[in-house]
Formats: C-alpha cells, structure tokens, sequence
C-alpha cells in the first residue's frame, strides 16, 4: 500500500522531494505546499498533485510528510505534525536550538512516531563503503566548499554545510568530544560564511573540517587516517581511494567506486520503509540534535573566539 505523503516548501530542494516521491511506486505525493501560491501550483502541475499554502490543510490527508522549510520554521511546522501523529522527515539542520530538537524528539517518541532527519549523505554509497572500511580512525579531514547561492544564506555556513561531515564525523568517531578549537568570518551575509574546525574526542583521534561558500569551486571530499592506511572520498563523483602500507614498505593505491545511487532517492526511500516498518532511522532525530550540537558550538567558539 502506498504511503500518502506531501511536501512542505518547494524551493530548489523542496522541488526534488516532490519530483522523487512521484516517481516511486510505493508513494502517492497528495499535494505540495508553499507560501508561494504561484510556485506550488507550478510545482503540483508538473508531478500532478494538488497545490496548497495551509499545510494545516492537508494534515487529515497524508501519512507523513518531508519538510523543508527554513530552518527557523522546522520546529513550529514539525511539532504541528507530530501532534497529529503524521511521520516526519525534516531536512537538516533539525532545528534552531538543541531545546527544540529535543522537544521534537520527545514528541515523536511520546507518539511512536518516524522523525528522521535530512542527513543527504548518510545515503552516499560512498560513505557506506567508506564506514566499512573504518576501524580505528586516529585523524578526519573533512572539506566542504560551494560557490556562494543565496539559499541557505539564512544560517551560519556550519549549519549550513559543515554539519554534513560533523554528521558523518560524528558516525564514523563513536566517541566523547573532549575539545572543539575553531575560526571563521562573516564575509558576505550576516552569518558565518566559512569557518574551519578542530574537534578532539576523548578517544584520542582528531578531526578537522573546513567550510566555505565563498569559494570559486564546489569542493566535498573527506579523509580518514587509520593505522597503516588513509582512505579519501569524493562524495560527489562517490568515489574512494584506499593508500594502504604494502609489505615492503611503499604505498599501494587502490580506487574503488561504489554503483552510484541518487543520495536524495535513497534517503526519500529508506524514509518510506522506516514509515512502513516502523524502524528508527538511521539518521533520526537523536543524530540530528548531536549533528546540532557541534555545529552551535562551532558557531558559538567562532563568535566567541575562545575554545570549548
């Protein structure tokens, strides 16, 4: 049976939820909804759905719902929806506030609800492979650069784009953080543009992630440094390249590319089997509000010029 379910925002992002929900079979994209009457309409055209601005109108129609609204709205919107027992995927970051992730998470777990959040490459066949091949990481260098796009300009570039790999981070260390050291400016907008992090867990490995939306190119790749080895990942091209000690000595390279996959499909998908199944995402609202967390503190030693 297929799962009833509805977009909240149609801007750039918002156009690809709905553009995939109407391509799967075991979804029926109901309506699409934005403040923007015209661009709903537009959008509900082209996937053949109904157009809305009231998504408190549809909450009686649809099983669960993706939200991608600005980040100051996920909260108000999400917590309507929960409290009507709707599943929910919200695209990252979870919230504003840690408060309010967590006010998020006991709500859906109050109701037994799905709340999983937009982590886009958790499903990146890159980074599958990539946690396979990780066993005691002792140093991370993550970078994430794009030229600068006016959407997402509403929140500091750590929330924006290093809370990706702080997300991915995050999985991969499976520790304690016991230090955060971190730089950054605003440039062109009133937030933090790019910001360069170093995040010591009590385990001992260090990690360092770089983010920018100023740059000339749109750079996303991180590097994990093991015992003996160092794998590096292209999360665009979903490509990794594995430098492993050979016994004599040198370095033996090998590349390896995973059968590419569409992150946002893949995401969309497992979304629907959590919600058929009943199964904890594996980005849930727990990895989303910790995601938040590091990406606050970033913000806030950057501002604040001192460690934490």
């Amino acid at each position: 049976m297929s799962v009833r379910v509805a977009v909240i925002g149609v801007g750039y992002l918002g156009q690809q939820h709905a553009r995939i929900y109407s391509e799967l079979k075991d979804a029926e994209l109901i309506c699409v909804v934005d403040k923007d009457r015209d661009k709903a309409a537009e959008v509900a055209y082209r996937f053949g759905c109904r157009a809305d601005t009231d998504y408190t109108s549809i909450i009686k129609d649809v099983d669960a719902v993706s939200i991608v609204v600005p980040t100051s709205l996920h909260h108000r919107i999400a917590m309507d929806f929960l409290r009507h027992n709707i599943d929910i995927l919200v695209e990252k970051p979870i919230t504003s506030t840690v408060k309010e992730a967590g006010e998020l998470i006991a709500e859906a777990k109050k109701k037994g609800l799905i709340l999983q959040v937009g982590h886009l490459e958790r499903f990146n066949a890159g980074v599958s492979l990539l946690a396979k091949a990780i066993n005691e990481p002792r140093f991370i260098e993550a970078k994430r650069l794009s030229p600068f796009l006016q959407r997402g300009s509403d929140v500091d570039v750590t929330l924006d784009l290093m809370i990706h790999d702080i997300d991915i981070i995050l999985s991969l260390v499976r520790s304690e953080i016991k230090s955060i050291k971190a730089v950054g400016s605003r440039v062109i907008t009133k937030n933090i543009d790019v910001a360069h992090a170093w995040i010591e867990f009590k385990n001992g490995c260090v990690a360092q992630a770089v983010a920018s939306r100023l740059s000339k190119d749109k750079l996303r790749e991180i590097k994990v440094f093991q015992n003996d080895a160092f794998i590096s990942l292209d999360y665009q091209k979903q490509e990794l390249v594995f430098h492993r000690k050979a016994r004599n000595g040198t370095v033996r390279v090998e590349t390896k590319s995973p059968e590419k996959k569409e992150p946002l499909k893949e995401e969309l998908m497992a979304f629907l089997r959590c919600v058929r199944s009943r199964q904890r995402p594996v980005a849930s609202g727990y990895e989303g509000r910790e995601a938040l967390r590091v990406a606050l503190k970033v913000s806030e030693v950057v501002r604040n010029g001192s460690n934490a």
